[in-house]
């Protein structure tokens, strides 16, 4: 843990260099997140609830994935790297060093941005559950911790096992996990909106709805299956057991960038 924060530490030096660069990083990110809630708000005008859903129960949603991605953006960004370094040998020097490969990759950026997804997603989050007749209790805040951090495990683990497909991939750039990453923007929606197919492919195949909709679903009392919310700690062990399964399969077949 140590090593892994002064690695990033180094990394967050070497952005405060380009002092402007930071600042319009940061703010650009925190203006996304703003449109993301103009944009909900501008919904929630004309349609009064999603299929039983209010503006606050989705705002929440919306903010638990801005935490999760802030969180990977800030403290896992290398993990989008690592197609580009297979492809240049990069993982020549990750390999002879006494410290984890996988936490090598993923400290070998910092995503600023994640600083202005993690603070604008906190408020989400709080204004959100601020405005729920939810009956809070010291059992159900600590309920909600751990399935917010088990939230933010599963986003994790996602993008370490799509992005470690690199190694089956010649490409330098992470397209399917992109493409992966994108599929997870539809959590940010209740999965009773969607149609059967996607609500298996959300909640089974690719488990984001575990990031968002299941967890909220059980905090708010809201739906007749909200006792699956309870099963997200499991789901975030078996995703993370999968991706570093995968990870670690795909570094067997690593053979450098060649000549």
């Amino acid at each position: 843990m140590r090593l892994y924060l002064r690695l990033l530490g180094a990394h967050l030096r070497a952005l405060l260099e380009y002092e402007a660069d930071f600042w319009t990083l940061a703010v650009a990110t925190v203006l996304m997140q703003v449109v993301n809630i103009v944009f909900l708000a501008a919904l929630f005008a004309k349609v009064p609830s999603l299929n039983g859903w209010t503006f606050w129960a989705v705002l929440l949603m919306f903010g638990v994935v801005a935490l999760a991605e802030g969180v990977g953006s800030l403290f896992f960004e290398g993990m989008w790297q690592l197609a580009w370094q297979i492809n240049l040998g990069e993982l020549d020097y990750f390999l002879v060093r006494p410290y984890p490969v996988v936490l090598q990759s993923s400290s070998s950026v910092l995503g600023i941005n994640g600083l202005s997804n993690i603070l604008v997603g906190g408020a989400m989050v709080g204004t959100a559950l601020a405005h729920s007749t939810v009956a809070w209790t010291p059992w159900r805040v600590l309920i909600g911790v751990v399935l917010l951090i088990s939230a933010i495990v599963i986003k994790l683990s996602i993008n370490l096992a799509t992005n470690a497909v690199s190694f089956w991939l010649s490409s330098p750039s992470p397209l399917f996990a992109f493409a992966v990453h994108q599929v997870g923007e539809l959590a940010r929606f209740p999965l009773s909106i969607y149609p059967l197919a996607l609500k298996a492919a959300l909640g089974f195949v690719l488990p984001f709805a575990f990031v968002s909709f299941f967890p909220a679903a059980y905090l708010l009392n809201e739906g007749s299956n909200r006792w699956i919310g309870l099963l997200t700690p499991l789901v975030a062990v078996y995703c993370a057991v999968v991706a570093l399964t995968i990870f670690k399969r795909g570094l067997r077949r690593y053979e450098s960038a060649g000549n």
